[in-house]
């Protein structure tokens, strides 16, 4: 143990979709960090292998059932010193994919889903007087690159820590979002065998010419949940290897194309 503000030794930190591409290094990188880590997400095998304190097993795309099954873990656990809300889920589509049942499906789990998490343990935290959220939204959330429905529930995501950290903070709750850009995670493989030049059409937009690793993701999760950064509420760290920045596209196809 050291006196670092970047370690969490003591403290508990609940992932959501622990389980998944980003969450198992989130999980992983918490761990090492010397949290005790609970993991949460919709089926037990998903978290097989992960060095966990407990497990919380919902749908999050129940509110109800997410709701219940977090007030039962913190019933019996007390309230965590963190929570990262990770778990979400879209399909690549554009408005004109976009219907009732679609929007209502990307709201549940990314949004709605994510409030149902969340609500009872600021809660809790609130009356203890101390805890952290960090929230995994999108770069789609500040800028439109398709899925709209998803975007809109990511972007829903940044003005819900904004309140948190408004309405939250004199009761010692931070409330922070990192929005990656797109992550080489498992779920590109089947994207990638079935257009192997499917990276000749991403890799241009991105000023440091590829994707970014799920443990970047993680790293700056961890530092918004440490107190390297009790200073910092409220605030979108995008991690998308410079997405956001600007338009290299543009700027290699027009202006340097002259």
């Amino acid at each position: 143990m050291t006196n670092s503000p970047f370690r969490l030794d003591g403290k508990t930190v609940l992932i959501s979709g622990a389980g998944g591409g980003i969450g198992r290094t989130l999980v992983e990188s918490f761990h090492a960090a010397g949290a005790q880590v609970v993991g949460a997400d919709r089926d037990p095998a998903m978290l097989e292998g992960l060095p966990l304190t407990r497990s919380v097993i919902f749908d999050q795309a129940d509110a109800a059932a997410t709701r219940a099954a977090i007030l039962a873990d913190i019933a019996a656990n007390g309230a965590v010193d963190a929570v990262i809300a990770n778990a979400g889920f879209t399909r690549a589509e554009h408005l004109g994919q976009l219907d009732d049942a679609v929007w209502a499906s990307e709201m549940a789990i990314n949004l709605n889903g994510a409030y149902a998490l969340t609500d009872p343990i600021i809660e809790a935290m609130a009356k203890r007087g101390s805890g952290n959220v960090v929230f995994i939204s999108s770069v789609n959330a500040l800028q439109h690159f398709g899925n709209p429905a998803y975007s809109a529930a990511k972007a829903g995501l940044i003005a819900y820590a904004k309140a948190i950290a408004v309405e939250r903070g004199g009761e010692g709750v931070r409330a922070n979002v990192v929005a990656p850009g797109s992550v080489r995670t498992p779920a590109w493989d089947h994207r990638l065998a079935a257009n192997p030049n499917l990276l000749d059409n991403v890799l241009p937009h991105y000023p440091l010419g590829r994707m970014v690793s799920p443990q970047e993701v993680a790293n700056a999760a961890l530092f918004l949940a440490s107190d390297a950064a009790s200073g910092i509420t409220g605030v979108t760290i995008p991690v998308d290897a410079g997405l956001t920045a600007g338009n290299l596209r543009f700027v290699n196809e027009v202006l340097r194309a002259k």
